[in-house]
């Protein structure tokens, strides 16, 4: 006998399958080229000044530190500002009585994970016991039956709808990806990148997990397999982003309508600028899902 599901359990199914697209024991951190050796970019910090701060105020501010604002995170008002001494001008603007907290523009890396090519091997959609190995077939794990999120009974009751837009916030989408292409509704690159299109390959990962066409004898089967999706890219093509990248991506999403945004990613520090933006996508609506655990390193302190 099936199980009975209320209507929650897609997105719920969706969200633990995109937090664990990573859980494996192969699961490594992209590298970093093109940043600093520091885990932030080169010559950014992130600032946002208490609300009311004149413009004139603000404007003093960055000349006293020799700070050029580059660009604004919209929804947040969160300043990007070039400095000379990220550390240095970070602590001396976070002195300043009309700074509510500046920090270093760190850098998010994408979370990579071995290639489900087929159903069988998508254990977390629905474990009968099977035996799943990575790649190079050299590390096998054999699932326990019925331990996964009751895919095939969740899609009894609903397999979303197109007016469900999710978020892909990663390194992009292939877009002639022949279980994709014709799931990408919006698109936008924050990113270095000088194309939207996922020359890295993670991001089509996901997305095609999130919302694979399903049922055409091809590929993968998508969790939330009639909902839409926003090719959103804030992964270089090297598979690492500053976590402005993020935050600008998450807000665009949020203005446009997404009702997911999924973010399997990591980074080595907190962040004042991802909290406000997460936050102003919670308050309007969206349901967010982050990868966690899967970086095989330790926290730094």
């Amino acid at each position: 006998m099936k199980k009975k599901f209320s209507k929650v359990a897609l997105v719920l199914g969706l969200l633990l399958v995109l937090v664990l697209v990573g859980l494996s024991p192969t699961g490594l951190l992209a590298s970093k080229p093109g940043f600093a050796e520091n885990d932030y970019v080169a010559g950014e910090i992130l600032v946002k000044f208490k609300p009311g701060t004149p413009a004139l105020v603000m404007a003093q501010v960055h000349r006293e530190n020799k700070g050029i604002v580059k660009e604004e995170i919209s929804g947040i008002n969160v300043q990007v500002v070039k400095v000379q001494d990220v550390p240095g001008k970070a602590k001396v603007y976070n002195r300043n009585p009309n700074v509510l907290y500046a920090e270093p523009n760190y850098i998010s890396y994408a979370l990579l994970a071995p290639d489900d090519t087929y159903f069988d091997n998508q254990w977390g959609l629905n474990n009968t016991g099977q035996t799943c190995c990575n790649t190079a077939g050299d590390l096998c794990i054999t699932g326990t039956s019925d331990a996964d999120i009751d895919a095939p009974e969740a899609w009894d009751i609903a397999t979303g709808s197109v007016d469900i837009k999710i978020a892909i916030l990663d390194s992009g989408i292939d877009e002639d990806h022949e279980d994709l292409s014709s799931k990408v509704v919006a698109k936008k690159n924050f990113s270095d990148s000088e194309t939207i299109d996922d020359l890295y390959g993670h991001g089509t990962h996901v997305g095609g997990i999130a919302a694979a066409i399903t049922n055409n004898n091809t590929g993968i089967a998508g969790m939330g397999f009639s909902s839409s999706l926003m090719n959103v890219k804030i992964l270089g093509d090297s598979g690492s982003g500053a976590y402005s990248w993020v935050a600008k991506g998450i807000t665009w999403a949020t203005d446009n309508e997404a009702k997911v945004i999924n973010m399997s990613l990591g980074g080595g520090r907190p962040s004042k600028t991802l909290e406000n933006a997460v936050n102003y996508a919670w308050k309007n609506g969206v349901v967010l899902a982050a990868a966690a655990g899967n970086g095989n390193n330790p926290s730094p302190t």
